[in-house]
Parts: structure tokens; C-alpha cells; sequence
């Protein structure tokens, strides 16, 4: 009897409605388990692991996205310039990582198709170029931010010099256009020392013809006219050789050319004629590229970068006018050599200084 009571308040508390008996107490006895004591169990007591981590993560997902939410109308309500800079701040880190992960990805097509820079198509080139200075100036935040504690200084300095440490992904569309214009301030101080530096250059050339048309177009450029493509291409003799080659520019030639590229010209000459020169085959290189993909296929945008990066300030610009300067510059740079590279550095002063609404 002892053992059908503890049959029966076990079959209780496993919701069993066996009765006690002389069946049960008979299998108790023998030390033998039966379907008769297995009862079933809820489903709703046992949950699937992969069920309860996946409404787990959900319902973490649920809360951080409802907190994100009402943390940034806080923000929007009480802080509203601090919300400007702080979306900005986020999407520009989005934006660099999305390109950082394009540019991987061209590479490991580089490396499996065995696959050179030049051989890339115009806007995976374009990419690459622009990430490399992107991550360059990048890689500047981060190594003065390694001291302990420096990160606090590092992101005052952000936000009070926004232009000398930010690449474009974090400026507010106002900022875009305002540092463009800055930087090509820059590069027009830069204008009339080139120009100048040319006029002496034209006493050196041996060729009378050539000298008397170099010392012509500097005329022009000086008095406002804006040249022909043709105009520049007459030049290519002249800058091939002495005295207005590569090898041959002076350095405070090559300082000014620097400047007017938005390259740094506080370096040794060597370096600066390195740098120049580099500079100059890959534009070279980007432009063979853009004229057999066709500027028709560039987005406005697009338009307005390629003009931008050659000499031209493209924010105050009609984009009708922008593809019809590009496709000058593209008639000129496709048609030189190698070795006449030095007239595509000059082309950015020359063919940009007079070109209708740039002129201020």
C-alpha cells in the first residue's frame, strides 16, 4: 500500500491519471520502468535552444532599436546642432567602411585576375585613388588618438578643425561646398606664380616658332582668355625636353605645381618631382579610362569630381559645362605622350584659370 500511494502521488505530479494498482505496484516492485509511467511532457515547458536564442536576439534587437530611436529625437528636440554633426559623424563612418570594403574587394580581383591599376575599369580606379588619400588622412587621426586619453582632444579637434582632419564622408553638405571653395582658393594662389614661372621658361626655348607661342598663351591666360585645346597641344615639344620637362622644373616651379595639384609642397625637391610625376600618370591613366568608358555615363556627381580633381571648381558649375571642360581635357590628355606629362601638370593651370563662371 506504501508503494501504490507513492505511485499515485507520483502519476499526480506528473499529471498521469493512471491509478494505483496491483499492475503498478507489481512493476515498482520488479524495479521496472513502463510506458504507463511516462507521461507526456508540455511543449510549452520545453522550448528548442535555436527557438529561445533566436527570440532572445530579436527582442534585443527590439529594445536597442526602440532606445536608438528615442535617444536620437532627445537629441533632435534638446541638442539639435550637436544631432546634425553627430548623423553626420555616423553616416560618414558607414560611408567610409563601405568603402573600405569596395576598395578590398578590387584588390582581391587585382590579385586573382593578375590585374595592374591601369587595367581597372575608370571607377574602380577612381575609387582606389580617392580611398588611399581618404585612409591616408585617416590614419593621421588614429596615430596622434594612440596616447592614453588623447581621444578627447582628438574629438575636440575634429569638430574645431573639421576640414584639416575630416575626409568629405564627415562634412555637412554646407561644409562640402564652402572647404571645396577653399581648397581651390589654394590652388588660384598658385596660378600667376605658374604662369610666370612659364613666361621665363619661353626665353629658354631654342625653337622660335614655340617660343613665340608659348610667351603668346601666357599672354592670354594673363589677360583672361581661355585657350584652345589646340592652343595647349602646339606646346607638347616644349614640355617633353628641356626646359619645362620633368627633369628639368625648378623647385620653386615644382612647389607652386604642388600647390596648385592640393599637394603638400614642404618636401625635398627629389621627393616633390617623385610625387608630382605620379600624381600626373595617374590622372593620366584615370583619363584613358574615363574616355573609353565616355563621360556620358558619369553621373553628375561624378562629372563634377573628375572636374574637381584636374583643376577645375566644379561647385559653381553647370554640369553642361563641366562635361564640355572634361571632354577638353580628356582631347588633350589622350593625345600626349609619356614624356609630355609635364604639359598635363601645367594643363591644370592653363586650360581651369578663365574657363567662364570659375573666373571671380
Amino acid at each position: 500500500m506504501a508503494l501504490s500511494r507513492v505511485c499515485w502521488s507520483r502519476a499526480a505530479l506528473w499529471g498521469s491519471t493512471v491509478a494505483p494498482g496491483p499492475f503498478v505496484t507489481r512493476r515498482l516492485q520488479l524495479g521496472r520502468s513502463g510506458p504507463a509511467w511516462r507521461a507526456p511532457r508540455s511543449s510549452k515547458l520545453h522550448l528548442s535552444p535555436k527557438a529561445d536564442v533566436k527570440n532572445l536576439i530579436s527582442y534585443v534587437v527590439t529594445k536597442t532599436r526602440a532606445i536608438n530611436g528615442t535617444y536620437h529625437r532627445f537629441l533632435g528636440r534638446h541638442f539639435p546642432r550637436f544631432y546634425a554633426l553627430y548623423t553626420t559623424f555616423i553616416k560618414g563612418i558607414q560611408m567610409l567602411w563601405a568603402d573600405a570594403k569596395k576598395a578590398r574587394r578590387i584588390k582581391a580581383d587585382m590579385w586573382k585576375q593578375n590585374l595592374k591599376f591601369h587595367q581597372l575599369s575608370y571607377r574602380e580606379m577612381e575609387h582606389l585613388r580617392q580611398f588611399r588619400r581618404d585612409i591616408t588622412k585617416c590614419l593621421f587621426i588614429g596615430l596622434i588618438s594612440i596616447p592614453p586619453f588623447a581621444n578627447y582632444l582628438v574629438f575636440l579637434l575634429m569638430y574645431l578643425f573639421p576640414r584639416q582632419l575630416l575626409v568629405k564622408h564627415f562634412w555637412t553638405p554646407k561644409q562640402q561646398i564652402d572647404f571645396l571653395d577653399i581648397y581651390h582658393g589654394f590652388r588660384r594662389r598658385s596660378h600667376l606664380e605658374i604662369i610666370t614661372h612659364l613666361r621665363r621658361a619661353s626665353a629658354l626655348v631654342s625653337n622660335e616658332k614655340l617660343r613665340w607661342h608659348l610667351e603668346d598663351l601666357c599672354t592670354k591666360v594673363q589677360n583672361g582668355t581661355h585657350p584652345t585645346a589646340q592652343d595647349i597641344l602646339a606646346l607638347r615639344d616644349c614640355f617633353s625636353t628641356y626646359p619645362l620637362g620633368f627633369s628639368q622644373l625648378q623647385a620653386s616651379q615644382m612647389r607652386a605645381l604642388s600647390q596648385a595639384m592640393l599637394l603638400t609642397p614642404y618636401l625635398p625637391p627629389p621627393l616633390l618631382r617623385w610625387r608630382l610625376k605620379s600624381h600626373t600618370a595617374v590622372i593620366h591613366q584615370l583619363d584613358r579610362a574615363l574616355a573609353k568608358l565616355g563621360t556620358g555615363h558619369l553621373t553628375p556627381q561624378e562629372v563634377r569630381s573628375a572636374c574637381y580633381l584636374r583643376g577645375l571648381n566644379s561647385t559653381h558649375t553647370s554640369d553642361d559645362r563641366c562635361r564640355t571642360w572634361l571632354g577638353e581635357w580628356l582631347h588633350i590628355s589622350c593625345s600626349l605622350k609619356e614624356a609630355e606629362l609635364s604639359l598635363l601638370l601645367h594643363n591644370v593651370v592653363l586650360l581651369s584659370t578663365n574657363y567662364l563662371e570659375t573666373r571671380r
